[in-house]
């Protein structure tokens, strides 16, 4: 389960965050997930629950929210919308080459002192 060790990313970055922005506490933090990334949403939480207990982040809000996944044909060149990495292109049914779609971010915090 990778979504273990995305969880401790997180925490890494939100425990960062806190050194330099001089906060103290975390009460809810908004993940961007891509669509092809690959990460389960439940397990992440899970996760996450787990790496945060006795930290910082401890009983934060979780909110996932999914990111277009781009991508372009390589037979045709057009370019379109992936909801899978398996989605042929509309316009010919080639195949497609993801643009993006793969990554996870860190989109927003809600913090106190």
């Amino acid at each position: 389960m990778h979504e273990m060790s995305l969880a401790r990313e997180v925490l890494r970055i939100l425990e960062t965050q806190a050194r330099l922005q001089k906060f103290s506490r975390v009460h809810a933090v908004t993940l961007s997930v891509g669509l092809l990334a690959a990460v389960d949403p439940h397990a992440l939480r899970f996760a996450l629950k787990a790496v945060t207990r006795g930290t910082l982040a401890e009983g934060a809000e979780v909110h996932i929210e999914p990111s277009v996944a781009n991508g372009c044909c390589r037979h045709c060149g057009h370019c379109f919308n992936m909801d899978s990495w398996l989605t042929p292109c509309p316009r010919c049914g080639g195949p497609a080459r993801a643009e993006n779609g793969q990554e996870m971010q860190v989109k927003d915090l809600q913090v106190s002192d």
